[in-house]
């Protein structure tokens, strides 16, 4: 499934619809260059999921928890080159923790990708346009 967004409020939208329907222990991996929106997205999934605090990036923190209807882990992986520094995290423990986990730069995860994962691709295709392509597809409700 492909989607294109025009605008940062569109990325957002996007991404609460993306919220609305993420249930416990999903796992989304957000895949995308510097600057691609995927912190943006993930503000718009934290909405969908009914987090009322403002979602920044998680770089220098690497882990933020945030209560919604389900609670969101925002993981940012950047700052973590291999997967031996993921899993000293203790980062799977959060994939079966009764949460939602969106996680920043995922490719970086290797081996300890769950199977349940969520792979959204993001690719800048101009200054504000973004095309979203989703692996396994993620149904949205309107």
């Amino acid at each position: 499934m492909k989607f294109i967004t025009k605008s940062t409020e569109e990325t957002v939208e996007l991404g609460r619809k993306i919220g609305k329907t993420l249930q416990p222990n999903d796992v989304v991996a957000l895949i995308g260059d510097l600057g691609a929106g995927k912190t943006t997205l993930a503000q718009g999934i934290a909405q969908g999921l009914g987090v009322k605090e403002y979602v920044t990036s998680p770089t220098f923190i690497i882990i933020n928890e945030h209560q919604g209807r389900i609670p969101l882990y925002h993981i940012d992986l950047y700052r973590l080159e291999t997967p031996g520094a993921i899993e000293d995290l203790g980062i799977q423990e959060y994939f079966s923790k009764g949460g939602v986990c969106v996680i920043e730069w995922a490719e970086r995860l290797g081996e300890l990708r769950p199977s349940n994962i969520k792979s959204i691709e993001i690719k800048v295709m101009s200054e504000d346009e973004r095309r979203f392509i989703f692996f396994p597809d993620i149904i949205l409700k309107p």
